[in-house]
Order: C-alpha cells, then sequence, then structure tokens
C-alpha cells in the first residue's frame, strides 16, 4: 500500500473540453472550464498551482505542484450516474433516458397518479426552487404531486411536508422507482423532495432521498469494503451508487457544506477511500447557465485548497477531478459531453508533472484499486506507478 488514504474530490460538471465523441451528442465545441475563464477573469492561484488550468489545452507547465492530466470519457451517455460509475471502474453501456426536452410520457404519468392515487402536475424541466414557488401553493391545496426534471436522467416528485408525510412521500418515490425501471422509461435516479415554509417562501428541507439504479456490475467501492477498508462518502456519491460499497455515508447540503464535512473527515485515523461531490457547480450554475456563479464557485473552492493540501498526512492522495461537463455558456441547459480534469497530489511526490491523457476515467478507479491492492475493476488502467 502506497497510500493510507485516498481523498477523491468530484467537481460535478466541471469539464475541460469537448470529448472525441461529442459530436454524437451535440456537444462540439463544449469546454466547461475552458468558456468559464474566457468571460470571467478567474483568480485561482491555488488551483493553477497545481495544474487544474493546464489541463484545458494540456500544455506543458514544469512549474507545477501536482501530477495533471485529463481522461477521456468511455462510458455512453453524459449523465452523472455514468460519470460516478466510470470513475470507480464500472463499465456501463446503457444511456439512460433523459425527458428534459419533452418531459415524462402521459402513458407514465397516467401510471403515477394510479399507483399514487394523487394527481401529477409540473411535468417539466426546471429549477427546483423555480417549480416549488411556481406549483408549492397549489399542491398544498389539493394534495397534488409536483413531478419535473432537473436535467439528466431523473425524475423529482416534490410535496409539502404538512400535506404529505415524508414517509408517505418515500413510499411514493420507491413506487416510481419500481416502474421506471421499464427500459422506456429507465432513468438513473428518482428523487424525493420535501419541502417546507408558505407561499412566497418554500424552501427544501434536508430530507431529500435519492432513488438510483443499482450499478450493473461490482465497482472499486464494493472491492475496498470486502477487505475492510473504510470507505466514506460525503455528497451525494452514496446516492449514485445507491448505498453499494460505502462504509459511512455524509449528507451535505452545498459545496461549502460538504467541504466542511471533508475537513472534518480529514482529521479522522481511517484507511482507505474518502470520495466528495461538490454538486454546486452543476446544479446551482451549470444547468442555470449562470457563468459568473459558476466562477465564483470555483473561486471559492480555490480558497478551500491551502486548506486541504495542508490537512494531509505524508502518506495521504488527493486526486481532483469532474464526472461530465455543464458548459454554461453552451446552447441548452442539459450536461455536454466532455473530457475531465484530472489533478493528483500528495506531499510526498516529489516529480509533479504533466501525465499522459488518460483513456477512460477508469484509470482513477484502477488506481485506486492497486494502491489498496484489491480486486481490478472491470474497466481501467492504473497509472499508480507513474506517481513518484
Amino acid at each position: 500500500m502506497k497510500f493510507k488514504r485516498i481523498f477523491l474530490l468530484i467537481l460535478d460538471s466541471l469539464g475541460v473540453g469537448e470529448a472525441l465523441d461529442a459530436t454524437n451528442y451535440n456537444d462540439n465545441g463544449a469546454n466547461t472550464l475552458g468558456h468559464i475563464k474566457e468571460q470571467y477573469d478567474l483568480f485561482i492561484p491555488n488551483l493553477k498551482k497545481l495544474g487544474f488550468l493546464n489541463t484545458i489545452n494540456m500544455d506543458e507547465n514544469n512549474n507545477v505542484e501536482a501530477y495533471y492530466t485529463i481522461a477521456r470519457p468511455t462510458n455512453p451517455g453524459k449523465d452523472t450516474l455514468n460519470g460516478h460509475y466510470e470513475i470507480m471502474g464500472v463499465k456501463n453501456d446503457i444511456q439512460f433516458k433523459s425527458f428534459t426536452e419533452t418531459g415524462f410520457p402521459r402513458e407514465l404519468l397516467d401510471q403515477i397518479e394510479y399507483i399514487t392515487g394523487r394527481r401529477v402536475i409540473g411535468n417539466k424541466n426546471s429549477n427546483g426552487i423555480d417549480i416549488i414557488n411556481e406549483l408549492g401553493e397549489r399542491q398544498m391545496e389539493h394534495g397534488f404531486l409536483i413531478i419535473y426534471t432537473s436535467n439528466g436522467s431523473n425524475l423529482q416528485i416534490a410535496a409539502h411536508e404538512n400535506v404529505i408525510p415524508v414517509a408517505k412521500l418515500y413510499d411514493y418515490a420507491e413506487k416510481i422507482r419500481r416502474i421506471t425501471l421499464r427500459e422506456e422509461w429507465k432513468i438513473g435516479r428518482v428523487i424525493a423532495r420535501p419541502f417546507t415554509g408558505k407561499p412566497g417562501n418554500f424552501r427544501f428541507t434536508n430530507e431529500r432521498q435519492d432513488y438510483a439504479l443499482k450499478p450493473p456490475t461490482m465497482s472499486v467501492m464494493n472491492f475496498l469494503k470486502e477487505n475492510n477498508y473504510s470507505v466514506i462518502s460525503i455528497g451525494k456519491v452514496a446516492d449514485i451508487f445507491d448505498h453499494e460499497g460505502i462504509t459511512k455515508t455524509i449528507k451535505a447540503r452545498n459545496n461549502n457544506e460538504a467541504l466542511n464535512k471533508l475537513s472534518d473527515i480529514m482529521t479522522k485515523n481511517f484507511t482507505g477511500l474518502c470520495a466528495i461531490n461538490l454538486n454546486d457547480f452543476d446544479s446551482e450554475f451549470g444547468h442555470n447557465r449562470d457563468v459568473e456563479g459558476y466562477a465564483k464557485a470555483i473561486e471559492e473552492l480555490d480558497v478551500e485548497i491551502p486548506m486541504i493540501l495542508n490537512k494531509l498526512e505524508t502518506d495521504d492522495l488527493l486526486i481532483i477531478t469532474a464526472d461530465h461537463g455543464c458548459d454554461p455558456t453552451f446552447k441548452g441547459s442539459d450536461h455536454t459531453r466532455e473530457n475531465v480534469p484530472v489533478i493528483i497530489y500528495g506531499r510526498n511526490l516529489k516529480e509533479p508533472k504533466k501525465l499522459d491523457i488518460l483513456d477512460s476515467m477508469a484509470d482513477i478507479g484502477a488506481t485506486i484499486a492497486e494502491n489498496f491492492e484489491v480486486s481490478k475493476p472491470f474497466i481501467g488502467k492504473s497509472f499508480l506507478e507513474q506517481l513518484k
């Protein structure tokens, strides 16, 4: 074992340029980080020292403090599940269904109304806060269910907790999860979203619950858990994998909370993996095509980088990456098919430099597996020996 603890920081949607097959997704020219940098004067000195900006063009930088490269996506689709699957060595040939352009089909809505006994309203692509502000009062008056999608492969079901108790909303979500296993409706996640408050001041509670598909194969996290290593999830990583291979789940509502939880975990003594998802980049700024908000969120992360690096032990490793793109300058509001940055930092690594481009995001998972000497994942090639 080369590293006792590995911290995997996933910057949700922070891609660095169109993938080789971007044409298949109508995403030619997408570049989340590159286009943000073009439109906003990013001040990120700490990330810059790690080679983060060099991943845009893969240019040489001999004055970096970390290894840097990019990884190409190989799993089909550009959704959160497939991106995380690939990072953790799970091969998946299924592109999950997305209904962001058309809304959910009437047949599915009829099935939801039948199994819940409640009328459905909404059925559109929307930011969650926007739709509960629009339809929350109506939902409360009539006991309807607000159904919507927020880009990507998901179906979200929202209700005021005083009208539909949280446990009942979870029950509805579980039933919807079962019927959306049909091929024509196979979405990645069903998400229960209880909310509270009064008209004009609605807010989601902390009781969000995701019902994801189980990964089609075992992941690196499963192999770690089987060998009695810790596998700690901060943010939505556990939900994405339907809690498969996770030994400890820590919820986080936003980037700041996730980073605070990371800071706390870094003081604990464990051996294994801690995977952290920073979701605000995607949900708050990428989908909303908010360039300035996205840029400021990157700058806020940059401020936290010294804290993270200083808390690393000499036998720790930090890997920073992403799961897909969501270019805020691009057409539409969906994810974009992009390569992802890969930054590798350790206090004892003596030769930081640019690495060759990784053929798959799964190379990250393969490296983690080799470090802990567990079973190799189904896809991916380790770069552990290159870290010196």
